[in-house]
C-alpha cells in the first residue's frame, strides 16, 4: 500500500483524473476497477471515481508496484488493459499471431504502446507467463516482421529456446510463407517466376529491381500463381524463395503489375479508383516442413496455418477466388 496527501494544486480534481495524472501507466479501465473494488481509498474509505479531492485528503492505494513507474518504452505494455491479438496457435514456446494491417510490429519513434510486440507482452504478462520484473526473465521476441500496412502471420517466441530453434529453422528455410496480393492487370503467364536483383536505397527507404547483378544488389526470386481475375485486378499467391525488403511490391511493380493501394511502388491515379490506403498484401499461410530435429518445436512439424479472412480478397474478388 502507498499513501499520498493531496496538495493544493490538486484540490478540486476528480479522483479518477488524479490517478491518471499520477499513475500514467495504469490503464483507465483498470483504475476504474480498482476504485470499484475499494483498492483506492479516500481518507480510509471507498470513494466514487468522480469525487472531488480536497487539499489535505489522504489517499491509500492498494495497487501493484509496477503501476507507480514513469512511462518508458520498456513498460509500455502495462498501459494495455485488454491486449488485442488474433492468435492462430500457441504452445509453451511459440505464438502465431495474425497481425492486422496498420499495426506496427515493434515500437518506434511514432508509436510506443499500440504495437504488436507490446500487445504480446501485455497478453503474456496478464497470463502470468512473463514478467520483466523476474530475475533473468526472457523478453518475448518476434522471429519475423511485417510492414505496417501489410497484414499476416507473425511468429513470436515466448522462450529463449523457442527463439533459437525457430530462427535456425527460418535461416535453413524449413518453413514456407505464402502471401496473397491484389495486383493491377492480368499476369501473363498466369503462373510463373519473378527473378532479378534488388538494390536497397537506405536514404529513400525504397528498393529497386535490376535485371543484372550490380554491387550491393541481392538476388530476389518469387514464385507466383494467379488465383482469380476480376474487374481488371488479379488475385495472386506468392511463394517467397528469397526474403528481401519490399520484394513482392517491387517485383510486381517492375513487371508492370503494381499492388493495389501501394503508394510507394504503385500509381496514385490507379489507387484512387479503389480507395485503398496501404498495399493489398497479406502473409496468409505458413507451412512448417522441418528436415532436422526441432526440439521443443517438434509439434509444429508438418502443420500448416492459414488466416480465415483477408479483407481485399472479399472486397475485390468475392466468389471469384479459385476460378
Amino acid at each position: 500500500m502507498r499513501e499520498f496527501v493531496v496538495g493544493k494544486n490538486d484540490a478540486g480534481q476528480r479522483l479518477d483524473r488524479w490517478l491518471a495524472k499520477n499513475l500514467p501507466v495504469l490503464p483507465a479501465p483498470l483504475a476504474q476497477k480498482y476504485i470499484r473494488l475499494k483498492r483506492v481509498k479516500l481518507n480510509g474509505k471507498g470513494a466514487k471515481r468522480d469525487v472531488r479531492l480536497q487539499a489535505g485528503d489522504q489517499l491509500q492505494l492498494y495497487i501493484n508496484d509496477e503501476f507507480f513507474q514513469r512511462p518508458t518504452p520498456e513498460n509500455a505494455f502495462l498501459s494495455l488493459y485488454q491486449p488485442k491479438l488474433n492468435i492462430l496457435y500457441e504452445d509453451g514456446h511459440i505464438l502465431l499471431v495474425d497481425k492486422r494491417p496498420g499495426l506496427v510490429v515493434h515500437p518506434d519513434e511514432n508509436e510506443r504502446v499500440n504495437t504488436l510486440l507490446t500487445h504480446i507482452q501485455a497478453y503474456l504478462y496478464q497470463k502470468k507467463e512473463w514478467s520483466p520484473y523476474r530475475e533473468n526473465s526472457f523478453a518475448p521476441a518476434l522471429c519475423n516482421r511485417i510492414d505496417r500496412n501489410t497484414g499476416g502471420i507473425v511468429i513470436a517466441a515466448k522462450t529463449a529456446e523457442g527463439l533459437r530453434v525457430m530462427n535456425q529453422k527460418i535461416k535453413d528455410r524449413e518453413l514456407s510463407k505464402y502471401y496473397l496480393c491484389a495486383v493491377h492487370g492480368r499476369m501473363e503467364p498466369r503462373e510463373g517466376k519473378l527473378e532479378g536483383y534488388i538494390f536497397k536505397d537506405e536514404v529513400k527507404k525504397q528498393v529497386y529491381v535490376r535485371k543484372r547483378p550490380e554491387p550491393g544488389a541481392k538476388t530476389a526470386i518469387t514464385l507466383y500463381k494467379t488465383l482469380a481475375v476480376k474487374n481488371g485486378l488479379s488475385l495472386v499467391e506468392c511463394d517467397l524463395i528469397t526474403g528481401r525488403t519490399h520484394q513482392i511490391r517491387a517485383q510486381f511493380s517492375a513487371a508492370g503489375h503494381p499492388l493495389v493501394g501501394d503508394g510507394k511502388y504503385g500509381s496514385e491515379r490507379d489507387n484512387k479508383k479503389y480507395g485503398r490506403h496501404g498495399q493489398a498484401l497479406y502473409s496468409y499461410k505458413l507451412a512448417f516442413r522441418f528436415t532436422t530435429g526441432a526440439g521443443p518445436l517438434e509439434a509444429l512439424n508438418g502443420r500448416t496455418f492459414q488466416v480465415e479472412r483477408v479483407d481485399f480478397v472479399e472486397e475485390y474478388f468475392g466468389e471469384e477466388r479459385g476460378n
